[in-house]
């Protein structure tokens, strides 16, 4: 068992369910009755809910990694899972800065989460972590 890879997934897995349980309804009566035509309103609802599947869907692929031995395929998933969590979390700092701010970081708090998970993805398939976890 890859303990990183564990924690990293329990940590995907929060993630995804605070954006599902949390975010969902804070988003969703502002959005659904705002001004915006309602295919643009219904679109980026929509959005919101591809990023839930793909949040959760990528918190299973941690948890099944974690039990792996992360040869090959599974190690490959690995990466491209934590680097896209790490290009979420780029992209809310990216949006943050360029629009508005340093101080809009803490109003745009979900880098916080996302850029964890994917570094501690790619250090649960490095070759120290494996070391590690085979003990």
């Amino acid at each position: 068992m890859n303990r990183t890879l564990l924690f990293t997934a329990i940590l995907a897995a929060f993630t995804a369910a605070v954006h599902i349980f949390v975010g969902t309804p804070e988003i969703q009566k502002p959005l659904l009755q705002s001004a915006l035509p309602q295919e643009v309103s219904l679109l980026l609802y929509t959005c919101w809910h591809l990023v839930s599947v793909t949040l959760s869907l990528s918190a299973a692929a941690f948890f099944v990694s974690a039990r792996a031995n992360l040869a090959g395929s599974s190690r490959n998933m690995v990466k491209f899972v934590s680097y896209m969590w790490l290009c979420f979390g780029f992209v809310f700092v990216a949006v943050a800065l360029i629009h508005s701010g340093v101080l809009m970081l803490l109003k745009l708090p979900q880098w916080i989460l996302l850029l964890p998970v994917g570094v501690l993805g790619l250090w649960g398939c490095s070759n120290q972590a494996l070391h590690l976890t085979s003990r």
